[in-house]
């Protein structure tokens, strides 16, 4: 097992980066402040953790799984927890961190100066969007006013309701659902036979978007419900495709709330019997089969099951080399473009930052038309620089994201946490330069 006779803030930090963790959830792990590990990540090898903090390091790292401490020692030897390689961590220039975490007099100038920027920054507010109304009208639907939306108005609502999610449009997504839920009953009440298994499909694809909204703004147990209601809308329609496109959001919502065991079975299971029922012979069969394998290889990467996620990869690309094309069928996006987007955020949770920036630097951008894909893209991109250490190039990285899909960046808690953690972890103009866009952004640090 490796071991580590004296912690540097090095040290630490591929550590934290090693159990995936961010700074504010490190420090919470470890009982330390999060000024303290934003230090270690900032100074690197320059700093040693007070004795407590050493012991606490210890155990963690003796707690850590075999894949963790494997992650962790890759690290080590790569040098890429975010400071420069050390011939020697006990050089003369080292020199040990107090824990004095308070704002009193013993703070260096540049703490100072780093608290300031950081209050000044704390006057933007995360502007998340407000569900409160797709919440009412979820649980507690109105009566529908009006008459009946049709059968082909009813379906190109929905269908722009998903077009916006794709546009990163969040806001004028859940404007839509919120009038489009209260119109489903009427329209279920006034259709039959085959008319009424397609609204039951629509249905299907109208909760999936309520599941992906509610995902990404941070509300993960709504939206597994919203995501149960997808599944059973579809078994309803009884439309193999549609049970396998509700099925990648019922994987996705069980990855959101932790249960990547079930996420993995699920896209499996899922995915086999769309090709047992539909032997893949429409493109929209072969588009929904190969985006759920690739949301079951996230599920088994984050499990850090590194072999069946390259398998399902694998599987994935015989899929998208099967369809011919980079498209949307059936709102999948899929296509070797899309593979490889999955190749870059897999590498990444399997730890492989560098890998991650490498294949991302193959991807053809103007075959990634969705704005929510490119986003993740860069998100992706701008995770791996941090985790990296290379934080000039991840707030670049960022603020493209931010360019392409400001309400993605604004809205999600994950990124709201990486703008955040690159507005402590960086030093001087870049510090400056990513407490500026964290405020810009409205995003409070």
């Amino acid at each position: 097992m490796a071991t580590v006779t004296t912690w540097t803030g090095q040290d630490a930090t591929a550590l934290r980066n090693a159990l995936r963790m961010s700074v504010t959830a490190f420090a919470e792990h470890l009982g330390a402040a999060r000024r303290t590990v934003a230090k270690w990540s900032s100074q690197g090898s320059n700093v040693l953790p007070r004795a407590d903090m050493q012991a606490a390091l210890d155990t963690v790292l003796a707690r850590a799984t075999p894949e963790v401490r494997e992650r962790f020692e890759a690290l080590r030897t790569a040098g890429t927890s975010g400071a420069t390689a050390v011939t020697s961590r006990l050089d003369a220039g080292a020199h040990a961190d107090t824990g004095d975490d308070g704002d009193g007099d013993s703070c260096s100038d540049g703490d100072v100066r780093r608290r300031d920027l950081l209050r000044g920054a704390a006057i933007g507010v995360a502007a998340a969007p407000n569900v409160a109304p797709l919440l009412d009208v979820l649980f507690s639907p109105p009566p529908s006013d009006g008459a009946a939306l049709s059968f082909p108005q009813f379906s190109r609502a929905v269908a722009a309701a998903k077009i916006d999610y794709q546009a990163c449009r969040y806001e004028r997504a859940l404007d839509r659902l919120v009038t489009l839920l209260p119109s489903l009953e009427p329209v279920k009440s006034s259709a039959n036979g085959e008319r009424r298994q397609g609204v039951e499909a629509l249905a299907a694809d109208l909760y999936h978007v309520v599941g992906s909204v509610l995902l990404k703004v941070g509300d993960r147990g709504t939206a597994l419900v919203a995501a149960e209601r997808s599944t059973r809308a579809a078994a309803r329609s009884q439309d193999p495709v549609a049970i396998a496109a509700s099925a990648r959001i019922m994987t996705h919502a069980l990855m959101g709330n932790s249960h990547d065991a079930q996420a993995v079975t699920l896209a499996e299971n899922a995915a086999g019997s769309l090709d047992r029922d539909t032997r893949l012979a429409s493109t929209d069969a072969v588009a929904v089969y190969g985006a759920l394998v690739l949301r079951g290889a996230i599920a088994a990467a984050r499990r850090h099951d590194r072999d069946t996620a390259h398998a399902m990869l694998e599987e994935a690309t015989r899929a998208a080399t099967r369809l011919g094309y980079d498209g949307n069928d059936r709102w999948t996006g899929f296509g070797a473009t899309n593979v490889l987007l999955h190749q870059v955020n897999i590498a990444l949770t399997l730890g492989d930052a560098g890998t991650a920036v490498a294949i991302a630097d193959t991807v053809a951008l103007e075959k990634v038309t969705l704005a929510e894909r490119k986003a993740s893209l860069f998100v992706d991109v701008a995770r791996a620089y941090t985790q990296w250490g290379r934080y000039e190039h991840s707030l670049r990285a960022l603020r493209t994201a931010y360019e392409v899909a400001p309400e993605k960046v604004r809205c999600r808690p994950t990124v709201r946490r990486l703008a955040s953690d690159l507005a402590v972890l960086a030093n001087g103009s870049v510090r400056t330069a990513a407490v500026g866009f964290a405020q810009s952004a409205g995003i409070r640090v």
